[in-house]
């Protein structure tokens, strides 16, 4: 075991040149281990600028009572959405959709998710995020949940101040995307469901073609395999009741993350090593946590393991 983090620590600063001659690598690898008495640690990054050592700590919890329902901790190169899924497991289609929870990463600017739901149990449970948990991938699920996404999504970019995605009308039953000089294309569908619509020579007489484009080949419009969770979640998202209601919302999770860093019990700097062990602290630290809201609450617990809010 020794021999093989000895081999990966060594290897990973390393390359082979065309002469077979091993140097040093200009970069960064890839999953880099930065730690022999840690190999789970990993560079992770708050933002461009702010770079941390080791681990992220995501939470869920419940917007209405702000106790926290679900802790997972991973290394801190790992993506804040890619725990979204284990993080809501309590609102999916398998378990109780009248449940509440929410998620946020406590080392990293990550998504967070709060849900609500409806006592009668009539509406769906509502998750909500910023841009981190915002993309298609967890669109598509949450509305395959049938929970009511209020994660945001990013609006299309483009570089050199051309006409975003959004300029272009993208008919997805029809196949077709329409550029703002009118001009209808077809949509190439390729093997994964993704596609792309080439204007091509199009662009070559079009009277738009130097807002669009500077590319000799004309534009290009990709259409990505999430392409209508994610027109549907930017136009819901575009109302000012859905930008009332997120702004009033997610931010809840945020001031659970400041109290948790606020105590010494593993808050900005984990106890122990390895991912596991720290999972559990951090599991801990959350459980105390809770403890404190209830009490905050005035919630007791009476027989029948049942539960009493004071008056």
């Amino acid at each position: 075991e020794a021999a093989c983090l000895l081999g990966v620590v060594l290897g990973q600063d390393l390359e082979i040149g065309d002469d077979g001659v091993f140097r040093i690598i200009r970069n960064v690898a890839k999953d880099r281990v930065i730690s022999v008495v840690d190999p789970e640690a990993r560079h992770g990054h708050k933002t461009s600028a702010h770079s941390f050592d080791g681990y992220k700590g995501h939470i869920a919890i419940d917007p209405d009572s702000e106790i926290i329902t679900a802790t997972v901790v991973t290394p801190g190169n790992a993506g804040d959405a890619s725990v979204a899924k284990e993080l809501i497991t309590d609102l999916c289609k398998d378990t109780a959709l009248t449940s509440s929870t929410g998620t946020d990463s406590n080392s990293g600017p990550g998504p967070a998710a709060d849900s609500s739901s409806n006592p009668d149990g009539d509406d769906p449970a509502t998750v909500y995020g910023d841009a981190a948990y915002g993309t298609g991938e967890i669109q598509s699920f949450l509305g395959e949940q049938n929970i009511s996404s209020k994660c945001k999504t990013q609006p299309p970019v483009a570089k050199n101040g051309f006409f975003t995605k959004d300029s272009f009308s993208i008919d997805l039953e029809a196949d077709t995307v329409t550029c703002p000089g009118m001009v209808t294309v077809s949509i190439s569908r390729l093997k994964d469901g993704s596609g792309v619509a080439k204007f091509a020579k199009s662009c070559t007489a079009c009277s738009l073609a130097g807002c669009c484009t500077a590319s000799v080949i004309g534009r290009k419009i990709r259409i990505g395999i999430n392409e209508v969770a994610l027109t549907r979640a930017r136009t819901e998202q575009s109302s000012a009741e859905w930008r009332m209601d997120y702004r009033g919302t997610r931010p809840k999770v945020e001031r659970k993350l400041a109290h948790l860093m606020r105590h010494r019990h593993g808050g900005r700097r984990s106890r122990v090593r390895g991912r596991l062990r720290i999972d559990a602290d951090f599991s801990l630290l959350c459980a105390a946590t809770n403890l404190a809201r209830l009490a905050k609450l005035g919630i007791s617990s009476i027989s029948h393991s049942q539960w009493a809010m004071s008056p």
